[in-house]
């Protein structure tokens, strides 16, 4: 596993670096296979990167905003329009801006059924979509290009919490978790483990001081850090951790 840290004096120059490595990751990938896959993060920390891969400087850059498709690592069970929504985030702030493809937006359809079902029809959903790209897999699991992580004060990323049993799910791709410690406290929809581990760049944007010793934590002995913290679990192929001294930009 290749693992960096880079720290920065503040949101601004973190989210920067991570557009910088979105632009990187995309145009390899389009290169590639002609198409990039993007796991979006929700939450406060992501919000102005995708402000800025919104803006008219980036949209000038060389990412193929046309062949990317989107995917998210957790979502919240609300109504896509509310303020939590993690796929009302992105749309807001990136997709109503960037207009991607018809059928590209692979989001997660809370709204429409139990929790479970909705983690089984995600599952579905993703395995229908890597199922013609059998290079894009590793073993059972698919390989995203660049899946965007964040990381919550106690540690956990995406909705995989501290003591959570889907912590320990090692077949499935996508799970349902109660998620009574995350806020809103509402069921939510989550990526397990292993998908975020089998995917070829992991990038973690952090934020202020508290996380900053988390990471600290980490970094010093990761097996240790790994017993208290989900996101130190995370070890995919590429790990780069972003992060901001200062929460705000």
């Amino acid at each position: 596993m290749s693992f960096a840290i880079s720290t920065f004096p503040n949101l601004a120059a973190a989210s920067i670096a991570a557009l910088d490595a979105i632009e990187a990751v995309t145009i390899a990938a389009v290169a590639e296979k002609g198409f990039f896959t993007l796991v979006l993060a929700g939450g406060a920390t992501p919000r102005l990167l995708l402000q800025y891969l919104a803006a008219p400087p980036c949209l000038s850059r060389s990412i193929n905003w046309p062949e990317g498709h989107f995917f998210w690592g957790d979502e919240r069970c609300v109504a896509p329009d509310r303020p939590e929504s993690n796929y009302g985030q992105a749309k807001e702030l990136l997709l109503d801006k960037i207009n991607p493809m018809p059928g590209r937006v692979h989001r997660m359809l809370v709204e429409c059924a139990p929790p479970a079902m909705v983690a089984q029809a995600y599952e579905e959903e993703l395995r229908a979509f890597f199922a013609p790209h059998p290079k894009l897999l590793a073993g059972d699991f698919p390989c995203f290009d660049l899946i965007i992580l964040g990381m919550g004060a106690d540690g956990h990323t995406a909705s995989l919490f501290p003591g959570s049993p889907a912590l320990e799910e090692k077949k499935q791709w996508v799970t349902a978790v109660s998620a009574p410690a995350g806020k809103p406290a509402v069921p939510r929809i989550t990526l397990t483990l292993p998908v975020l581990n089998h995917a070829r760049t992991v990038i973690f944007l952090t934020a202020g001081p508290a996380k900053g010793n988390i990471l600290d934590e980490i970094a010093a002995d990761p097996e240790k850090a790994a017993n208290r913290y989900p996101a130190a679990r995370v070890t995919p192929e590429r790990l780069h951790w972003l992060h901001a001294e200062k929460q705000e930009g």
